[in-house]
This record gives structure tokens, sequence and C-alpha cells, in this order.
């Protein structure tokens, strides 16, 4: 979507406001202009997430993953079809804080400490002073880093880091996080960790999350449905519900139900017949 037309639409969809969708992409496609030619990253993507779901956005390298999470971030715009969040324009979105984001580095300011890196969206914001220490406090304790408010980024692990990234993706109580291979420079132990904590993180805070990666067992532990992406131009060629439950422990890794999601994804990476996990 343009930003002339998000600025031309600014009002929420009665539509999807009403049915509870955190994001509804129809007929979104991005083009990249090169010196050599246009290139189409994404073409005819359509897209649900209610609010609450956890999605998960697998595909090859380059299929266009991380360019519809930026078109949902509102860090770049649609060339084609309509995006909404929460029934907004997602520059709309964006300005109401409707969404927290993290990358796979954990960008925290190297000057800053824990608690002061978590309150960076709050006093972005103008958030009083009290505020904002009261909300420190509450997702340090969140993401298990009480004891770590002031220490300073190069004081931390990799995954403690991330952590802090995921409490200030939070600071502002977002409806919908958008995380793009947060753990993929993680080791495996460490990245199993947080994976857990996440489900744990998300089921407390009821945010909806799209949440792009290249492993297919993490997108299927984390999931509610695992959206499967073609090499580029980037389209949705299928959509697995892992029926999973709420429960998300480390016993999951070794349910049959489990493994039989994974191949399911797996058999539709490589463009199989995957029969659906709800007609299982």
């Amino acid at each position: 979507m343009s930003r002339q037309t998000q600025d031309a639409a600014p009002a929420p969809s009665p539509d999807a406001a009403a049915s509870g969708l955190a994001v509804r992409a129809a007929g979104v496609g991005k083009v990249f202009p090169t010196k050599t030619g246009d290139v189409e990253a994404l073409v005819g993507v359509d897209l649900e997430v209610a609010a609450g779901e956890f999605v998960s956005l697998i595909g090859p390298s380059g299929c266009g993953k991380s360019t519809l999470l930026r078109l949902i971030a509102d860090l770049d715009q649609a060339t084609g079809g309509t995006l909404e969040i929460f029934g907004k324009p997602a520059r709309r979105a964006r300005v109401d804080q409707d969404y927290g984001i993290a990358f796979q580095q954990s960008g925290l300011l190297p000057w800053r400490t824990v608690g002061a890196n978590i309150s960076l969206p709050l006093e972005v914001h103008g958030t009083s002073k009290a505020q904002r220490a009261s909300r420190v406090t509450e997702l340090a304790e969140l993401v298990g880093l009480t004891e770590f408010v002031d220490r300073y980024p190069d004081q931390l692990s990799g995954g403690m880091q991330q952590r802090v990234a995921i409490a200030r993706a939070l600071a502002t109580s977002p409806r919908l996080l958008l995380m793009d291979e947060p753990f993929g420079a993680l080791d495996e132990m460490t990245r199993e960790y947080l994976q857990t904590e996440l489900t744990r993180i998300t089921a407390e805070t009821g945010a909806a999350v799209v949440f792009v990666t290249h492993s297919i067992p993490e997108a299927v532990f984390l999931s509610d449905r695992v959206v499967v992406m073609s090499p580029r131009p980037g389209r949705i060629t299928d959509v697995i519900t892992t029926g999973l439950g709420g429960e998300r422990g480390e016993s999951l890794r070794e349910a049959p139900a489990y493994f039989d999601r994974v191949t399911a994804v797996r058999e539709a990476l490589h463009g199989s017949p995957v029969e659906r996990a709800n007609e299982r």
C-alpha cells in the first residue's frame, strides 16, 4: 500500500476491526526498482493473522519473508494490494504503537543500561519517569532479567541481549509483535531456551506474533500456523496449522505430533503434497 493510499484512508477498517484480525494482507505485492530493471519480491500475498495468534513465515532465502515483515511494520511500502494492521493502514498502526519489532541483531544501545534500553520507546513517546520505571521493572521480570537492569549490553550474553530486545519491543504493550529471525545468531541451546521463553511471554501478554525464520523445527514449535513461501517472487504456497495447543514445554520436542508437523512443513517447502494438520 502506498503512502498516498495510507494517508487517504486513515480510519480503521470496520470489517477487520470487527473480525479481530491483527494483520490482513490482500493481494500484496512489492517491486524494487534497480539499475538493471525491476525486481519483483512479492506477488499476490493474501494473509490473515488473528489477534493473539502466532504465525511464522518460512521459505528459501530471498523469498520475501523479511520484506513482508517490513511492509507490515511500515518500514517499507507495498506496490500493490492492501495491508491493514488491526483494521488500520500500516502507517497509522505504527504511529499508534500497535506493534513492537525485534530483529536478528538486538540493536541495543551500548551506552545505555538494560533498563534504559527497555525504556527507550517509552521515552520517545513521552511517558513519565515513574511510569517508565514501573514498566521496566515489570518487563525485566517478564524476561528474567530483574538482576541485570543496571548492566550494560557488553556485560550480557547474546541470549540475554535478545531478551532485552524482546522486552524493549513489548515496552508500549503492543498488540502485535514482529520478529525477524531474532534467535538466528544464537547457539542451539540458547535458541531452544528462548523459544520456550517466547511462548510463555506471548501467552502472558496476549500479543499476536508474526515471526520470520529459516528453521522448520523453530517454526513448528512456536506457531499456531506456519506460512510457507515460494522462491522469489515470494507468494504463499501453503499454510500448515500445527494444532499443538498452548503448552509448549520441552517435552513437546519429543512428541509424535510435533514431528508430524515438522515433516508436513518440510514437504511443503519441497513442493510435495501436504495433508493439512487440521485434517489429520
